[in-house]
């Protein structure tokens, strides 16, 4: 595509140095997978990111918000228009009788869910293992272990056409994995949260974060993957259906369904985007096939297909 010079000009003026053109987005993916991206902006603040927001709507050019790069695919094509890749990272706790975390969208969640058991705080253990972002979370309503995101939100602060505004964990509408942002039936883009917590002690916090992570190292895969491939269907779990047709360590080009949990997709070097949609489709055919079932996917299709 062709991008407005004074685009670029309004972009740089206001963030520097912070704005490359022609950048390959596998360095910044799970998966590290993915084409260049005409335009990436790299923000490390709520206020950074707001401002280039502005600017990409007022232009009117397409966009895409970058986190931690989990549960997505990007195009070997790469992604026309902007990619902003969020790396504001400022946190604040309030410690009283109900004890809260402010964080900025493109905190590591994980790291989030640490940083809290050090200070006694318990309510997101849950998140230890959890890939990508504080803002990728409340945007798609994570979840691990029995909790997600709604137990924990208060409130996300937001920006709409409109200017920056609060929604309620009631306002956005959670469901399994999504919210009425990722259903499109609001637009906004997630700046920061407040989330939840609990008093405890750090040492039990800790000693259940654990537990997690070695629940989590027992059934699910190393190396590079997107995270699960797909949604649970209802009353069912995505990786029992794939080992049950017979698919688990099946592979195209580099890309393999894992042989240690079938859900999980692994890049095993230079794998293309191609070759794990392919593995995609060939998946949802073979379980559509021989269980009636239609397995949706997890991942987000990103870019130019």
């Amino acid at each position: 595509m062709t991008t407005p010079a004074r685009f670029i000009d309004v972009l740089r003026l206001k963030l520097g140095a912070a704005v490359q053109e022609n950048i390959s987005l596998a360095p910044y993916t799970s998966a590290r997978i993915g084409g260049p991206a005409d335009i990436l902006v790299t923000v490390k603040s709520a206020d950074e990111f707001a401002d280039a927001i502005k600017v990409i709507w007022d232009y009117g050019m397409p966009y895409y918000i970058l986190g931690g790069g989990s549960n997505l695919l990007v195009s070997d094509k790469g992604v026309r228009g902007v990619v902003v890749l969020d790396r504001a990272k400022d946190v604040r706790f309030e410690s009283d009788d109900q004890p809260t975390v402010w964080s900025e969208a493109g905190v590591i969640f994980s790291n989030l869910a640490n940083r809290c058991a050090s200070k006694g705080f318990s309510g997101l253990e849950w998140a230890a293992t959890v890939p990508g972002t504080v803002g990728g979370a409340v945007y798609g309503n994570a979840g691990a272990f029995g909790s997600d995101m709604s137990t924990n939100l208060i409130w996300a602060d937001v920006l709409t056409k409109n200017g920056r505004e609060k929604l309620s964990v009631e306002q956005m509408e959670y469901g399994y994995r999504t919210s009425a942002l990722k259903r499109g039936e609001k637009h906004a883009i997630v700046l920061s949260a407040m989330l939840r917590l609990k008093n405890a002690s750090s040492e039990e916090v800790s000693v259940k974060i654990s537990e997690f992570s070695e629940r989590r190292k027992s059934t699910q895969p190393p190396g590079a993957s997107m995270g699960s491939m797909f949604k649970n269907p209802a009353g069912d779990h995505a990786g029992r259906l794939i080992e049950a047709a017979g698919l688990k360590g099946t592979r195209i080009g580099n890309a393999e369904i894992s042989t240690k949990h079938g859900n999980f997709f692994i890049n095993h070097g230079e794998t293309k985007a191609e070759d794990v949609r392919a593995l995609i489709n060939l998946t949802q055919k073979t379980v559509r096939e021989k269980f009636g079932v239609e397995l949706e996917l997890e991942v987000e299709l990103v870019g130019e297909w």
